[in-house]
């Protein structure tokens, strides 16, 4: 997300978000790339640092908390061979939303998985919406142009 994007979904000043951005940077739990557009234009991009200690508890704890542990246990206990589940949508902003937008890429059984959407949704009060890849279909480009996403696996 751009500054101004965080700024205006979470109601607070741009310095707010910068300070909290450069808070977590020194902390090293996200890790920022600069990236240059046009002739002095500077953006900053920012991503989970995936191999800080806490990590893996936060992520978690973040998982819990959206109902997404028992989606993801599911999804990889059961479906065959999943290679990459994303979130994206307004769970991956960080947003509350009745739906969890997922894009699963592998070789699984869509029907077995239609059968554990209908299980999970009552258990998390939450609406499934699904996209199936396989490996063939999936370039990890297209999910940097579709907004905010968060890997779940893989």
């Amino acid at each position: 997300m751009f500054l101004r994007g965080l700024e205006r979904d979470l109601g607070v000043s741009s310095n707010t978000v910068r300070t909290e951005l450069n808070k977590l940077s020194e902390m090293q739990l996200i890790e920022a790339q600069e990236q240059h557009e046009g002739d002095n234009a500077k953006l900053k991009q920012y991503g989970a640092n995936t191999k800080h200690p806490l990590f893996n508890s936060l992520r978690g704890i973040i998982l819990q908390h959206v109902g997404l542990d028992k989606i993801v246990d599911s999804i990889l206990n059961r479906l065959g061979n999943v290679d990459q589940v994303w979130l994206t949508g307004d769970l991956a902003e960080g947003k509350d939303s009745p739906f969890v937008d997922l894009v699963i890429v592998g070789d699984i059984e869509k029907a077995y998985l239609y059968q554990l959407i209908e299980k999970v949704e009552p258990q998390i009060n939450k609406k499934i919406r699904v996209a199936v890849y396989c490996m063939k279909e999936f370039k990890e480009g297209v999910m940097k142009d579709g907004g905010v996403v968060m890997r779940l696996v893989g």
